[in-house]
């Protein structure tokens, strides 16, 4: 069997948890699985990386004394995982040796940055490879020291060649499939384990670049669709795919059996157990993907394909999108007048702004849709801007504290009376709706609320569709 195992933030958090990750990887490949190997920064690092970089870009930043103290910090936490993690002698003081020479080259980037006082996309994907380019060899000496032969590969040495988009690169996949298949199975040849850094690509000229944040469940997919693998596995710190967050329902239960498009509408609105471009290349590949806890392996996790045998639940899950903002645009003057959304979506998009919902009245008297908040000042200097050049006179009101919920299920095609049971469950339960979206897919519902009352929307949508009995 053909397997890309994939090891999220979490399931590499320190060095116990990424032997038992190793662990993992051996007892297949005992069993004669050929695996190659996804890696996550350990949890928190990246955010760590980026962090530092913007503050070494602030007009009073102080480089003598953060970039030493981080360095430091970073350190000890990835020494420490190597001597936990490898028991080998051997193996750790070649691990010990990479990692030292990686903080070498981080620290390099990051006085370079300093001096220049400038974070460019190119160079804040540079200082967040770091996080990878730490833990992939940590996790490879972890395997060897259990006695299977395995190499640390960044993405773009594993065949990840991307366009230059930087912070947000695009695979070109039929170099991908190309390179990726002729050096992973020379290494499968071998018998060796590849293991690669996630988020982690390059440019034909071998420039780093970075595929989202988010983007090792990405490294997958792509990597899993070159090689045609049998299957893809994402390993996380949850059970599986969730009928809800549970943190906010406490009954929520783990979906067994999702399909690829109902999957990626619950990664697009909120769920945060994959990123949302992953599921397109194993779907194109039509390669089973299994969500499964790392900490718990051998429980079932969710099982992601094409079509599940029956669809026997109208809603699969309710999600909940936190930190946004709602923006209208909207005036008398705007009706009958074409282009309005253009207009308005063109100013966004040259913002650099992604867009998460659109409601439009049917009279064209005014528009709404979702930002991330921490963006929402951005669109609205952008809006006011552009209009005052172009002279429109079309009001613009912002709610900044709303939520997305959304219904989400692929047995809410061609059921009458689902719109209705969402929309009434949310009026019983007193909680005003603002804007209300439908996909022509029919695969969800969604609507903002106010942030306030968000967790009493999903409660009791998740009641109404009798979700903790989901299987």
């Amino acid at each position: 069997m053909k397997l890309v195992i994939k090891f999220g933030g979490v399931p590499v958090k320190d060095g116990e948890s990424i032997k038992k990750d190793a662990e993992l990887v051996v007892s297949r490949h005992k069993k004669g699985d050929q695996i190659a190997v996804v890696t996550s920064a350990m949890a928190g690092v990246t955010d760590q990386l980026l962090e530092i970089a913007r503050k070494l870009v602030e007009p009073r930043s102080n480089p003598r004394e953060q970039i030493p103290e981080f360095l430091r910090q970073i350190s000890i936490r990835h020494y420490q995982a190597c001597q936990d993690a490898i028991k080998n002698k051997e193996v750790l003081g070649r691990t010990t040796r990479t990692v030292r020479e990686t903080i070498d080259l981080l620290e390099r980037a990051l006085t370079g940055i300093s001096y220049l006082g400038e974070l460019s996309p190119r160079s804040q994907d540079l200082i967040l490879s770091f996080g990878e380019r730490l833990s992939a060899p940590i996790l490879s000496g972890s395997i060897e020291s259990l006695g299977v032969k395995s190499r640390a590969l960044t993405g773009f040495e594993a065949g990840l060649i991307t366009d230059d988009h930087f912070t947000e690169a695009r695979p070109l996949m039929e170099k991908v499939r190309r390179i990726a298949k002729q050096r992973i199975n020379k290494m499968w040849a071998a018998n060796e384990v590849p293991v690669i850094t996630g988020f982690i690509g390059g440019t034909e000229d071998g420039v780093i670049t970075t595929l989202g944040r988010g983007g090792s469940d990405y490294t997958a997919s792509i990597l899993g669709a070159a090689l045609g693998v049998d299957e893809i596995w994402i390993m996380t710190d949850v059970d599986g795919i969730m009928t809800a967050d549970p943190k906010v329902e406490p009954n929520a239960r783990v979906i067994k059996t999702i399909s690829y498009i109902e999957a990626t509408e619950l990664a697009y609105f909120g769920a945060k157990v994959l990123h949302p471009k992953m599921i397109r290349p194993a779907m194109d590949s039509n390669i089973p993907v299994r969500v499964l806890n790392a900490f718990k392996p051998n429980q079932g996790g969710t099982l992601i394909i094409k079509k599940p045998n029956q669809v026997k639940d109208i809603v699969k899950s309710i999600t909940m999108s936190k930190n946004v903002s709602l923006i209208t645009v909207g005036g008398a003057e705007m009706i009958g007048v074409p282009g309005v959304a253009a207009t308005v979506f063109d100013i966004i998009g040259r913002a650099g702004v992604k867009v998460l919902m659109i409601s439009q009245s049917s009279s064209q008297a005014d528009i709404s849709f979702v930002v991330d908040r921490k963006e929402v000042d951005l669109v609205l200097r952008a809006l006011r801007s552009e209009f005052e050049r172009r002279k429109i006179s079309w009001d613009i009101s912002c709610e900044r504290n709303v939520s997305v919920i959304a219904a989400i299920g692929a047995g809410m095609k061609g059921t009458p009376g689902v719109a209705a049971r969402v929309f009434g469950t949310i009026g019983r339960s007193g909680i005003n709706i603002l804007t209300i979206a439908q996909g022509s897919s029919e695969l969800n519902i969604s609507f903002t609320v106010d942030e306030r009352d968000a967790v009493k929307a999903v409660r009791a949508l998740h009641s109404e569709f009798q979700l903790d009995r989901a299987g």
